[in-house]
């Protein structure tokens, strides 16, 4: 949903801007309450480390999928970025943080990356596709620092630390910007110099909710589930974006292809709920 909106906005980053800073003000008083309730509970170092980290995977994350949409379409971009992520992720957690799976969720990881990797392969050519699969490694790579980042604190403590400091992060990394642009150059302004495009408040405060709101579901679900599980099936709605797309906006283009990889990605979900 937050990646149409994005998309169609007229400065990406400066929605993810507003968008940050919606999540960032709603989180506050949440997060004070509940730090009230819960006995003012602590953040360790290590878990205020390992959220510094993850906001700067997801403002490189911001950045490289801003610059993906500008290339390519939606439906090119959205599927190789989401669904190379969860075969990193998965690598990850069996690999470096030694998590186990049952046979059953074993082979519904498999079915779900060859669902995935069936819609994404068609589709990995053009001008968008390496900052694309750039974004799926960021993915990736924040998705394993958060799993071991809410074991370590309460997810809706560190879920409201990522979203401040990446607030923080973004509208910096826009200022460094601006101020790049707004150098001279011998014989006149420096191209595209242009005015950064305003976006509008409520479209913001939209991809806010549903951009945070989510992220917040998926670290609770990083607290109680192995990364190897939760990772793959956050990024099911690869799935649902190529099917909309043979069936509403008539791409044929390996229809074939990607009709198994949705059956695929369905059965694999449901040997993981075994």
């Amino acid at each position: 949903m937050w990646n149409v909106l994005v998309k169609v906005s007229g400065e990406p980053m400066v929605s993810f801007q507003r968008a940050t800073m919606v999540g960032a003000l709603a989180a506050t008083p949440l997060a004070a309450a509940g730090w009230l309730i819960a006995g003012r509970p602590g953040l360790t170092p290590a878990a205020v480390g390992l959220a510094a980290l993850s906001a700067f995977l997801e403002l490189a994350y911001f950045w490289l999928l801003s610059a993906a949409y500008a290339r390519g379409e939606l439906s090119v971009v959205y599927p190789i970025a989401r669904g190379s992520a969860p075969l990193l992720a998965v690598l990850v957690g069996l690999a470096v943080l030694g998590e186990r799976l049952a046979p059953a969720q074993l082979l519904g990881v498999a079915l779900l990356l060859v669902g995935i990797l069936s819609v994404t392969l068609p589709q990995t050519s053009g001008r968008a596709t390496l900052p694309a699969l750039l974004t799926g490694v960021t993915i990736a790579a924040y998705t394993a620092v958060d799993r071991v980042g809410v074991r370590l604190a309460a997810p809706w403590l560190y879920g409201w630390l990522l979203v401040t400091l990446l607030a923080i992060g973004v509208s910096a990394s826009l200022w460094l910007r601006s101020n790049f642009r707004r150098q001279p150059i011998a014989g006149g302004s420096r191209p595209g110099a242009q005015q950064t495009a305003q976006v509008p408040w409520r479209r913001a405060a939209v991809i806010g909710l549903f951009m945070w709101g989510a992220y917040l579901l998926v670290l609770v679900a990083l607290s109680i589930a192995p990364l190897s599980v939760v990772a793959p099936v956050r990024e099911t709605s690869v799935v649902a974006v190529a099917l909309w797309g043979v069936w509403k906006l008539h791409e044929r283009r390996a229809a074939g292809m990607k009709i198994l990889g949705a059956s695929a990605t369905l059965a694999g979900v449901l040997f993981l709920a075994l």
